[in-house]
């Protein structure tokens, strides 16, 4: 089979395209033939060897990715031979995803719809729980005004189009101009290009105060998203893809009368986990309710993706294509 493989630490070009023996299932695991396979950033920091809270950098050499979609090819002992032929997907590889075959655990396995196709179903099974989590935390209401961060991304797109079906006036932030008519294009009824330095003044002449601020981005450009929030708003942070990560002061919150919640650590925490999360975001994009954005890359191509991802040249969720 060919797979992704990691020899050494550093640049997008380190990943290898190599060809390697087929994985076999062991006891209570199948082998899937993958269609498409996820990645995500914190991929392209173990490899450059930056180890992430608790996790160290992987060993090496190393395949990356648990997340891919595809169809049961064979399963080990112990497993229902019924499942042969199933489309699923799972975030649970123990082989490594970036591969053409891989190998997981059938009990992590979700037989996905007809309906549902593979790049849509890796999009959802992480990234579309996510949203759904971040919801959670603060529900929008035809009353709010909203304002996504990096809504462009794979969760900005998706927040965008939630906050759009219930009635809220949206704000999509992006940067650039193709990712602001990107925004545009999901119905947001304002586009603001972020890398502007004067966006949010943009954001608040037209719009006046946020109620709800979703911010995946942080550093400079998060605080000048809290800055937007009135009497009474919530800012929810999930992500950094500035590569700072922005919490405002427990003294700043009481003053302007906000407040702030923690996203990933709702999601860590979360009473029950996250399974419930992610049946109902495949199911979500299998009825139509929300449509992922997905960028795609051949396998052969994993460097040029997380190149992509590492310089912000990415919209939606970035899948590999074996």
């Amino acid at each position: 089979m060919h797979t992704i493989r990691l020899h050494s630490y550093g640049p997008a070009e380190n990943l290898r395209y190599e060809s390697v023996p087929d994985p076999s299932p062991g006891p209570g695991e199948v082998r899937i033939a993958v269609h498409a396979i996820g990645v995500h950033f914190i991929e392209t920091l173990f490899r450059r060897g930056i180890p992430v809270g608790p996790h160290p950098a992987p060993d090496l050499p190393t395949t990356f990715g648990s997340e891919v979609a595809g169809v049961v090819e064979s399963v080990g002992a112990g497993v229902d031979t019924g499942l042969v032929g199933s489309r699923v997907v799972t975030g649970e590889v123990t082989s490594g995803g970036y591969a053409s075959l891989a190998v997981a655990p059938a009990a992590g396995l979700v037989v996905l719809p007809d309906r549902l196709e593979y790049g849509a179903a890796v999009a959802m099974h992480t990234t579309g729980a996510t949203t759904l989590g971040v919801l959670e935390v603060a529900p929008v209401t035809a009353s709010d005004v909203v304002l996504v961060m990096a809504a462009a991304g794979g969760i900005g797109t998706l927040l965008v189009q939630h906050a759009r079906r219930v009635g809220a006036t949206v704000v999509g932030a992006a940067g650039g101009p193709a990712k602001a008519a990107r925004v545009r294009s999901l119905g947001a009824d304002l586009a603001a290009d972020y890398d502007a330095p004067d966006w949010a003044d943009v954001v608040r002449e037209s719009i006046g105060d946020v109620t709800v601020v979703f911010d995946g981005v942080g550093g400079k450009l998060g605080r000048a998203a809290f800055e937007l929030l009135g009497e009474g708003g919530r800012q929810v942070v999930f992500g950094q893809a500035s590569g700072e990560w922005f919490h405002p002061e427990e003294a700043e919150l009481k003053a302007r009368g906000v407040t702030s919640y923690d996203g990933i650590g709702y999601l860590l925490s979360r009473e029950g986990g996250r399974a419930d999360l992610r049946d109902r975001a495949l199911e979500a994009a299998a009825n139509g309710e929300l449509t992922p954005a997905v960028q795609s890359f051949p396998l052969a191509e994993a460097a040029a993706a997380h190149a992509a991802l590492e310089s912000r040249n990415t919209m939606g969720k970035v899948i590999l294509i074996p």
